[in-house]
C-alpha cells in the first residue's frame, strides 16, 4: 500500500521509500495500517485508505488521572499544535486512547509535506506531554 502512494520528487518515489531514505522504520500492521518509528521517537501509525493518509500517535490511556480540567487543556492545546489535534480514540471502550491525529491527501504529496506531518507530530507530543505531565504523579 505505501508502494503506491507517490511523493512529488523530480524523479518521484513512492512513501515507504521515501521514509526509508529518512531512517523511518516501516512495519505493517494490517493491510492498511502501518507503523512507522525513527530513533527514539514514539510510533506513527499510517492509515491508508483510497486517496487519504491519516496518522495517529498513541499517548495512552489517561483515565486514571483524567479530570475535566485535563479534559479542558487538551482541547485548549489544539489552537497550539495546527495542523494536528489531540483527540480519543474510543475503538475499545474499555480502554479509550488519547491520541494525536493528522490527515493528508495522496494528491500531490511532496516530500517536505509528508516530512512536515512527523516533525509537526513531534512536537505536538512535547507539548501534549508537558501537559500530562501536571496531572502524573
Amino acid at each position: 500500500m505505501l508502494e503506491n502512494v507517490m511523493i512529488r520528487k523530480p524523479m518521484g518515489t513512492s512513501l515507504f521509500a521515501l521514509l526509508e531514505e529518512h531512517d523511518f522504520v516501516v512495519e505493517q500492521v494490517t493491510d492498511s495500517v502501518f507503523r512507522v518509528s525513527r530513533f527514539e521517537e514514539l510510533s506513527v501509525f499510517v492509515h491508508v485508505e483510497g486517496e487519504n493518509l491519516y496518522f495517529m500517535v498513541d499517548l495512552g490511556n489517561v483515565s486514571s488521572f483524567a479530570s475535566m480540567e485535563l479534559y479542558f487543556k487538551l482541547l485548549d492545546l489544539n489552537t497550539e499544535i495546527l495542523p494536528v489535534s489531540v483527540g480519543f480514540d474510543s475503538t475499545d471502550a474499555s480502554d479509550p486512547r488519547l491520541v494525536l491525529v493528522e490527515s493528508r491527501e495522496t494528491q500531490n504529496l511532496d516530500e517536505n509535506e509528508v516530512l512536515s506531518v512527523f516533525n509537526t507530530l513531534e512536537l505536538a507530543t512535547d507539548k501534549v506531554e508537558k501537559v500530562l505531565a501536571e496531572y502524573v504523579k
